[in-house]
C-alpha cells in the first residue's frame, strides 16, 4: 500500500508526513491528523450493476435475461483500464484466444460470471478491486486559543420577562470566556423584526413607542450592530445593560436577517481569522424564506452586507434568508452558532446548532467520503452524525474515522485534493488522492509489439496509439472508409458490407453489438449469429442446445433442427415394459402406433376393441365349467391356459404381478356368476378361474303365500273401512240436509193433508135429532 500525504499550512510553513495509521502523531494547533495509509484504488464501487448467476453457456431465455442491460459489454471498453472503470463486477479477459472471428476486442470486457461462462479461465480475468481508505483525524481544544464572540440579542416585546436574564447572560459569557483565553474579543448586536406591516404596527405613534402606554419601549428596527468586536469588556457590559425592549405584532422574529448580516459583514463586525462564535438569544421562533410575501417582499435575500451606520437598511426590500442559505453563509465564514433559547423553542433551533462539526471541500467527481465520530465517553456517530461531537471542554480530545472511496476515475487521471477542517476553525487537513486506473497486466505491456502494428500489446489485446485503429492497430483512422478495404468485407463479392451486421475496419469486419448483449454476430463477414436458429416451445433450439451460425447444435440425446426430438425412449414404455406396448414405434420420445386399433401415449388404449372379459368369456366357460360345444371349444380356445383356484381371494392381484392383469366378472345362462383373471405373460395368455359358480338361491314358498294372503286381507279390510267411512259421510250429509229443510219449513195444521184428528165422529144415519 502506498503512503498518503497530509499537508497543512501552519504559521507560514507546510508539514507533510506519510503514515500507515500508526502512533507518533504530531500535534499542532487544534487539529491532529493521521493518515490511514494507502491511496484509494480504483474499482471498488462504480455506478449500478446487476449480480446474477450464469445459467449455462447456451443462449436461452434465462441467459437472455441474465445479459439484459449489462453495463460492462455496452461500455465498448477498448482497454482493460477502461473496462474496470465501468462497474465493480466488470472484468477483462486476457486470454489471447478468447475472441471468436468477427468479434471486437471490446467483447473482452464483460461481467465476471459471463466471462467464466464463455470459458475464460479465472486466472485470465483482470478485476482489480480496491477498498475504501480510512484514516483518523483527532481534534483537541487548545488552551488560550484566540476567540471572537458576538452576542446577538432579541429585543422584541416577548423578551421583556427575560431581559434581565439575557443581560446577565452576556456579562456571564464575557467573564467565562476571559477565563478560557486571554486573546478574547466580544461584540454585541440586537434585532426585532422587519419594519413593515404586518410584522410591526406602522402608525406614527407605534413607530415611536410600539408598546402600550404603560411601557416605554424603543422604536422597532430589524438589526442593529450595537458594539463591534472589542476587547473592552466594560464597554460591553455597559451597552448590554442599557438595552430596552421594542415591540412587534407576530410571534416569529426576524433573527435570520440579523444572523445573515453578522455573518457577511466581516469588516463592520470586526471578525478576525480565528475561532468565531455567535451566541443567538431569543424566546420565539423565526421567519424564513417566503414569509416576506406577507409584507409584499418578494426579492430573495442576496446574502450581502447592507449595514449603514450599523443598522440593517434593506429589511423592507429583501426577504428572509432560507435555512440552507444561512447555514452555507455561516459555514463560508467559519462561524459557529450557539442558540440560547427558551426550553419551548429548543427543538426548533436544535437542527441549526453548530458544535464541533467537520466539513470538507468540494469532492472530486466520483469520490465519496464518510465520517464516524468517536466523542466523549465513547459516544459514536455515523452518517451526518459522524461529522460532529458536542460538549467538548478544554483539553478534551475526540477523533473521527474518515473513509474515502473512489467510485470512478477522474477524466484527466491526475491527483485530486480534499480539504477537511472543523467548522469555525482556520486549521485544515489536506488529503491528496492518487488514483490507480489501470490493470496489473498493463504493467507488463510491450510497446511497439510485433503483434500490434502501431500500439502496445497488453492484457491479451492491442492498445492502439493515437490515430490508429483496428484489432491489431493496423490502420489509420483516415483509411477506414476506402473502397479497397471495404471490398475485403463483402462476402462472395456481394454488395452488403459485413452482411449488414457489422462495420468494415481496416478491411476486417467488426460485428455490431445488439441491444441484447447475449445475441452475438460473428464470422468473417458477420454472416453468423447465435439467435436466428429454429425454436420449439418458444425456446431457442428447444432449450436443449445452442445456436451456432444459425444452426442448432443439440445437447446429448436430442436431435432435430430445433433440438426438439428426444432420443430417450423411457417416455414410450408401456405398463408391460414394452416400447409402445409392442404396437407402435417411438419417435422423439412419442409413440406412433402402427396398429390403427390402438392409441394413447403408449398405444395401450383400444376404444373399438371388445372388452377383454367379454372376449374370453366363452372360452373360460367352456374350459372351466364344460359349457358349450366341447369340440369347438378345443379348437377355438386352445390359445388360453386355464388355472382353477378355490376362492376369489386366491386370484392373482395386479400389484403382485410385473405384467398387466385384468379381473373379470361374468354371468352364464343360468344367472350364475363366475370370476376369473386374464393376463398375457411371456406371450402366453392365461386365465385364473374360481372353480365354484355363484348362483342365486331358489324362492321360499311359505313366506310368499303368507305374504299374499296377508296382503289380500289387509286390502279387504282397507276397502271395508273406506266403504264404511263413505257411508258415514253420506248419512251425515243427508241428516244435515233434513235439519236444514226442517228449520226453513212453515207448517199449517188446517190444511195439512197428512193431518188426522184424534177424535173420530160417527153419525148414526137413523138418528134424526130426537
Amino acid at each position: 500500500m502506498n503512503s498518503c500525504c497530509v499537508e497543512e499550512e501552519y504559521h507560514g510553513g507546510v508539514r507533510c508526513w506519510g503514515g500507515g495509521g500508526g502512533g507518533g502523531v504530531p500535534q499542532w494547533g487544534q487539529v491532529l491528523g493521521r493518515c490511514g495509509g494507502g491511496v484509494p484504488r480504483w474499482g471498488q464501487a462504480l455506478g449500478r450493476w446487476r449480480r446474477s448467476t450464469t445459467v449455462g453457456s447456451g443462449v436461452g431465455e434465462e441467459v437472455e435475461e441474465f445479459y439484459e442491460g449489462s453495463e460492462c459489454i455496452k461500455a465498448n471498453a477498448q482497454s482493460c483500464g477502461e473496462c474496470i472503470q465501468v462497474a465493480e463486477n466488470c472484468g477483462w479477459c486476457t486470454d489471447e484466444g478468447f475472441l471468436i472471428q468477427g468479434e471486437s476486442k471490446t467483447a473482452r470486457c464483460d461481467d465476471i460470471e459471463s466471462l467464466k461462462a464463455r470459458k475464460c479461465a479465472v486466472e485470465k480475468i483482470e478485476n482489480p478491486r480496491g477498498e475504501p481508505q480510512t484514516f483518523d483525524l483527532k481534534f483537541k481544544r487548545a488552551e488560550d486559543y484566540p476567540i471572537d464572540l458576538y452576542y446577538l440579542m432579541d429585543l422584541s416585546y416577548s423578551m421583556k420577562d427575560d431581559l434581565e436574564n439575557v443581560k446577565n447572560l452576556g456579562t456571564h459569557l464575557m467573564r467565562e470566556m476571559q477565563e478560557i483565553t486571554s486573546d478574547f474579543r466580544i461584540g454585541f448586536g440586537s434585532f426585532v423584526e422587519k419594519t413593515v406591516m404586518p410584522y410591526i404596527s406602522t402608525t406614527p405613534a407605534r413607530l415611536i413607542n410600539p408598546c402600550t402606554s404603560s411601557h416605554n419601549c424603543t422604536s422597532p428596527f430589524s438589526y442593529k450592530n450595537v458594539l463591534s468586536l472589542t476587547n473592552k469588556g466594560d464597554e460591553f457590559n455597559k451597552l448590554v445593560s442599557q438595552q430596552q425592549i421594542s415591540g412587534n405584532l407576530d410571534s416569529p422574529e426576524g433573527g435570520f436577517d440579523a444572523i445573515m448580516q453578522v455573518a457577511v459583514c466581516e469588516e463592520k463586525i470586526g471578525w478576525r481569522n480565528v475561532t468565531r462564535l455567535l451566541v443567538f438569544s431569543t424566546d420565539a421562533g423565526f421567519h424564513f424564506a417566503g414569509d416576506g410575501k406577507l409584507g409584499g417582499i418578494v426579492l430573495p435575500n442576496d446574502g450581502r452586507c447592507h449595514l449603514e451606520n450599523n443598522i440593517y437598511t434593506m429589511s423592507h426590500y429583501y426577504d428572509y434568508p432560507s435555512i440552507a442559505h444561512l447555514v452555507q453563509k455561516l459555514s463560508d465564514h467559519n462561524i459557529q452558532t450557539i442558540f440560547a433559547v427558551t426550553e419551548e423553542f429548543q427543538p426548533v433551533y436544535k437542527s441549526l446548532s453548530s458544535e464541533v462539526i467537520l466539513e470538507n471541500s468540494r469532492l472530486p467527481e466520483g469520490v465519496a467520503i464518510t465520517y464516524k465520530s468517536i466523542c466523549k465517553n465513547g459516544v459514536t456517530g455515523t452518517g451526518e452524525g459522524g461529522r460532529k461531537c458536542s460538549n467538548i471542554s478544554i483539553g478534551d480530545e475526540v477523533s473521527f474515522k474518515i473513509s474515502v472511496e473512489a467510485q470512478k476515475c477522474p477524466l484527466d487521471g491526475r491527483t485530486q485534493t480534499i480539504k477537511i477542517k472543523p467548522l469555525g476553525f482556520t486549521e485544515e487537513v489536506e488529503v491528496v488522492l492518487n488514483f490507480i486506473c489501470e490493470c496489473e497486466c498493463s504493467k507488463g505491456g510491450e510497446s511497439n509489439s510485433k503483434q500490434c502494428h502501431n500500439g502496445t500489446y497488453e492484457c491479451g489485446a492491442c492498445k492502439c496509439n493515437p490515430g490508429r485503429i483496428g484489432r491489431l492497430c493496423e490502420c489509420s483512422k483516415d483509411e477506414v472508409r476506402t473502397d479497397d478495404l471495404d471490398g475485403n468485407c463483402r462476402k462472395d463479392n456481394g454488395t452488403d458490407i459485413c452482411s449488414n451486421n457489422g462495420d468494415c475496419v481496416c478491411g476486417t469486419c467488426e460485428c455490431k453489438k445488439r441491444e441484447n448483449a447475449a445475441e452475438i454476430y460473428n464470422g468473417k463477414y458477420c454472416e453468423c449469429d447465435n439467435f436466428n436458429c429454429d425454436r420449439s416451445n418458444n425456446k431457442l433450439c428447444g432449450g436443449h442446445g445452442h445456436c451456432e451460425c444459425r444452426v442448432c447444435v443439440c445437447d446429448a440425446n436430442y436431435t432435430g433442427s430445433a433440438c426438439d426430438c428426444s432420443l430417450d425412449t423411457s417416455t414410450c414404455l408401456a405398463k408391460n415394459g414394452q416400447i409402445c406396448n409392442g404396437r407402435g414405434i417411438c419417435e422423439c420420445g412419442v409413440c406412433k402406433c402402427t396398429n390403427p386399433k390402438f392409441q394413447g401415449g403408449t398405444c395401450e388404449v383400444c376404444p373399438t376393441c371388445p372388452g377383454v372379459c367379454a372376449e374370453h368369456k366363452e372360452c373360460v366357460q367352456c374350459g372351466a365349467f364344460g359349457d358349450g360345444d366341447k369340440r369347438a371349444c378345443e379348437q377355438d380356445c386352445s390359445y388360453l391356459t386355464l388355472v382353477k383356484v378355490k376362492a376369489r381371494d386366491k386370484l392373482p392381484q395386479p400389484t403382485d404381478q410385473s405384467f398387466p392383469l385384468t379381473h373379470c366378472k361374468e354371468r352364464d345362462a343360468n344367472d350364475c356368476w363366475f370370476y376369473y383373471t386374464f393376463a398375457v405373460r411371456n406371450e402366453t395368455r392365461e386365465a385364473y378361474v374360481v372353480e365354484e359358480l355363484e348362483c342365486p338361491a331358489g324362492p321360499d314358498i311359505i313366506p310368499i303365500v303368507v305374504g299374499v294372503v296377508a296382503g289380500i286381507v289387509l286390502i279387504g279390510l282397507a276397502l271395508l273401512l273406506i266403504w264404511k267411512l263413505l257411508m258415514i259421510i253420506h248419512d251425515r250429509r243427508e241428516f244435515a240436509k233434513f235439519e236444514k229443510e226442517k228449520m226453513n219449513a212453515k207448517w199449517d195444521t188446517g190444511e195439512n193433508p197428512i193431518y188426522k184428528s184424534a177424535v173420530t165422529t160417527v153419525v148414526n144415519p137413523k138418528y134424526e135429532g130426537k
